[in-house]
């Protein structure tokens, strides 16, 4: 075939997928058919008058759904209080520093408790940023558009997380009381901080990826990373404080009466409060119908410091974790719990499948099951919480769940939210639970080699 044949037939190609885009787009004729469909219904004109001037949501809810709350649980694990975890994305924090708490309340016989969020959260930042700029120093010999570099330099700080983080930080960093390290605006209101403390890490990692292409020493490029650590400590000092080393916790009763006056160190304040078994006496099961059930997966970069380990999680059916559950808050422990918190109707703090009718507002149906949503992006585990109740019918089957929030006292159901069983089985992931109340079949599966997941798998977001 000569040149010229060859420009012919290319040019013909290219009309050819010219021709073929064109037919895929919206034409004329098929516009004016889309147009016709709609029929400008009386009823349509005054949907269109009422969604101009108020919220879908609000007119979505489901009046038939509206009957008085049942409050009442057969299973209720106390605790006293409710953290404000403000604008910020740290639920995962509060979650897995109030189970702790409540705990530390029953066993001390204590008027409150609450762990300082922002000392745990210091670290957390400063672990995360040394994470990522390690991550940079390991891939730097991977081109700039290469997955894992560009997840990298996407995500190079945040305050999201999961248990994973609560684990990592508090079993190398200890706990300190809230009145030994108070919140500060930047602790409350996390955007502006994180978002700076990114913006230089990312330059940072830039650096080091032209440090490694230079060929500079390993011992180089370490002692440089370790100046940058120190600027980021600065600038996390600057906007959440100083941790303390040691400090004096006045320990009362419930009644407020002194009991005794310690002197601690974050660790010894762990030993005391706290729980020193987080890396090894808990498990994460999840249910993710799009996933093979009983294995164990493995997810790259799931850990909140580089020297901790990636957390491990069982997929299973949401019949097994529910009975996992059930034990758990039958022997008064609490469990960090996460799901998607879609269908929450936020002035009574009900998480019901029929809270909302969105299909009946705009004339269609909204049809996908759990597995659907989740293979499109349409529903992944966002916020944690504390369970801490379960209500069961006369054959112990659970008819309805209690969670602890972190929103505040004033949200939902005083500070807490109330979720259907049916609400349950569609929309909780992910679930934190000691050992002992895990069956022996599951935690074998613990044993297993994991399936490796990369950093970006959609399920596992970071929870905020």
């Amino acid at each position: 075939m000569n040149q010229k044949h060859v420009t012919l037939a290319a040019c013909l190609l290219a009309f050819g997928l010219t021709v073929q885009a064109q037919d895929g787009g919206i034409s004329p004729d098929m516009l004016k058919k889309i147009q016709s469909s709609y029929q400008n219904t009386a009823a349509d004109k005054a949907l269109r008058n009422a969604m101009g001037g108020t919220s879908i949501k609000e007119l979505a809810l489901n009046q038939e759904n509206q009957k008085a709350l049942n409050t009442d649980f057969s299973i209720k694990v106390e605790s006293k209080g409710i953290t404000d975890q403000q604008s910020s994305g740290r639920c995962w924090l509060f979650t897995g520093l109030n189970v702790m708490r409540a705990k530390a309340i029953a066993r001390y016989d204590l008027p409150g408790l609450e762990f300082s969020q922002v000392y745990s959260f210091f670290w957390d930042q400063l672990e995360k940023s040394n994470l990522f700029l390690q991550g940079v120093i390991e891939t730097a010999g991977k081109p700039m558009n290469e997955q894992t570099v560009e997840w990298l330099f996407k995500h190079p700080l945040s305050d999201g997380g999961t248990f994973t983080g609560v684990a990592d930080i508090v079993s190398k960093y200890g706990l300190v009381p809230k009145e030994a390290m108070p919140e500060t605006y930047s602790s409350e209101h996390t955007s502006y901080m994180s978002s700076l403390i990114g913006l230089k890490l990312k330059e940072f990692g830039l650096e080091l990826r032209e440090m490694a292409a230079k060929g500079e020493k390993a011992a180089t490029i370490e002692s440089r990373k370790e100046e940058m650590l120190s600027t980021v400590y600065r600038m996390l000092v600057l906007t959440l404080g100083v941790p303390p080393t040691e400090f004096d916790y006045v320990r009362k009763d419930s009644k407020g009466n002194v009991v005794a006056t310690e002197h601690h160190t974050p660790m010894s304040f762990l030993e005391k409060y706290g729980d020193t078994n987080l890396l090894t006496n808990y498990v994460m099961v999840m249910n993710d119908p799009s996933r093979e059930y009983y294995k164990c997966y493995e997810i790259a970069y799931d850990r909140h410091r580089y020297d901790g380990k990636n957390w491990t999680y069982v997929n299973l059916p949401v019949e097994e974790i529910k009975e996992m559950a059930i034990a758990s808050l039958k022997d008064s422990t609490r469990m960090y719990f996460s799901s998607d918190v879609t269908q929450l109707d936020s002035k009574r703090g009900l998480l019901d499948v029929n809270n909302y009718d969105f299909g009946s507002l705009m004339g269609t149906t909204f049809g996908m099951d759990k597995k659907e949503r989740i293979q499109t992006f349409a529903s992944m585990s966002a916020h944690a919480m504390t369970l801490m109740a379960v209500d069961l019918d006369a054959n112990g089957k659970p008819k309805k769940w209690m969670v602890e929030n972190s929103w505040g006292a004033a949200s939902g159901y005083q500070g807490h939210l109330i979720m259907t069983d049916e609400w349950f089985n569609e929309y909780m992931f992910r679930l934190v639970l000691e050992t002992k109340y895990v069956p022996k079949k599951v935690l074998d599966i613990f044993k297993q080699k994991p399936i490796q997941l990369p950093a970006w798998d959609p399920m596992f977001a970071e929870e905020k």
